[in-house]
């Protein structure tokens, strides 16, 4: 029998790797997918064969990640419930793709991940999967073992299992769009995060940042000027702004396996992109179209969030965001200080304001005569309504 296993190097993936091999009696293949995360990948894949796997594969799938992940989530302003920017849910779909293209190369029936039955990834990977390799079984060494995360420490070392130090602490997940961090003391939620479980968003520089970021069809393309890919321009934001201390979010998000959760990342460049992005829309969009994008961008952000990518609706809502961020085209001035980010300015080449209507000094005015109509109109049915309810 052979497994793959999607393998981050981190503890319960480690782990899974000997209770796989002793458990079935199986021979573990362990794929590795680079989406962005800072990690020595020759520490992981020694790691991977000194718990037990019999071959391994890093896969490097930064620019696909970005481009049609990232991509998209920007414009579609992927964050859910308003605050997270997603990074955990947006990698899963494509980790899973990659395994099971690894599993099909290797000949084998079974794929296996490390999530657990507390967890949403659960939900992601399982789905992803299932879109991918509909025969294929589906096996979550967290959801059978019943071992807590100490006893998966303690377990490691009777095997003899080498572990990263920081897995005796936090649980991190990471890619390019963002940190996750979970464990210890940060699940009560009214406990201050602690500054160690920080790397990211560390301060490390005092002085003002201002940057110039221009969108083009609703993408970024150019810092200060500078014309760099995605996956450039998300790397440098995540370093200059994380220095000043931006990026930060602390949450109780409700997961969608049914429960509330206190929920921390590190999302520098993400926070700025999206901030940026959804100031330059609203320079450009109508009223109207202002108010169905922020549906849709909610409705994208749900359906990603609660691992139903491959769900047909989330494609039609991409063709959507695409079509409407085709006149996103601008520049937004920002300024990063304190931990803190701004918008300073903006301009778009197809924004709709004008200068000479919307100013209090030389403006357009309408006649009195057009705005008390316009007031009557307009405020007909309220008044209508309240009156036959005095």
């Amino acid at each position: 029998m052979k497994i793959v296993l999607a393998y981050s190097g981190g503890l319960d993936t480690t782990v899974a790797i000997k209770w796989l091999s002793e458990k079935y009696g199986a021979e573990v293949v362990t794929v590795t997918v680079d989406v962005g995360q800072e990690e020595n990948f020759s520490d992981v894949e020694r790691r991977a064969y000194s718990a037990g796997a019999a071959k391994h594969y890093t896969i490097d799938a930064k620019e696909e990640f970005s481009t049609f992940f990232v991509g998209q989530a920007i414009k579609m302003n992927g964050m859910y419930e308003g605050t997270y920017p997603l990074s955990t849910a947006l990698a899963r779909p494509l980790i899973a793709e990659k395994v099971v293209e690894v599993a099909k190369k290797e000949g084998a029936t079974h794929v296996a991940h490390g999530s657990t039955s507390k967890g949403n990834d659960q939900v992601r990977f399982d789905l992803a999967i299932k879109s991918k390799m509909p025969t294929g079984e589906i096996i979550a060494p967290a959801r059978f073992w019943g071992m807590t995360r100490q006893q998966e420490i303690l377990y490691a070392k009777e095997k003899g299992i080498p572990i990263k130090e920081e897995n005796k602490k936090f649980s991190i997940d990471e890619n390019l769009w963002g940190r996750s961090i979970e464990g210890d003391s940060i699940a009560d939620p009214y406990a201050e995060v602690p500054e160690d479980a920080f790397e990211w968003t560390k301060f490390r520089k005092q002085e003002p940042l201002e940057l110039v970021l221009e969108f083009q069809e609703g993408l970024p393309i150019k810092v200060n000027g500078m014309k760099l890919s995605l996956l450039e321009i998300v790397k440098l934001l995540n370093a200059e702004v994380g220095a000043r201390g931006f990026g930060r979010v602390d949450h109780i998000e409700n997961r969608l396996v049914g429960f509330k959760s206190r929920e921390v990342y590190e999302v520098p460049a993400a926070l700025l992109i999206y901030m940026a992005h959804q100031d330059l829309e609203k320079t450009v969009y109508t009223p109207l179209e202002l108010r169905f994008k922020r549906e849709v961008d909610q409705l994208w952000s749900d359906l990603v969030y609660r691992g139903l990518w491959y769900e047909p609706l989330r494609y039609i809502l991409d063709e959507v965001g695409r079509t409407m961020n085709r006149y996103v085209e601008g520049e937004v001035k920002l300024r990063v200080k304190d931990g803190a980010a701004a918008v300073l300015g903006r301009k778009a080449k197809y924004s709709p304001y004008s200068e000479s209507v919307a100013s209090y000094e030389k403006g357009w005015y309408p006649s009195d005569e057009m705005a008390r109509g316009f007031i009557e109109i307009w405020g007909m049915h309220s008044l209508l309504a309240s009156r036959t309810r005095a």
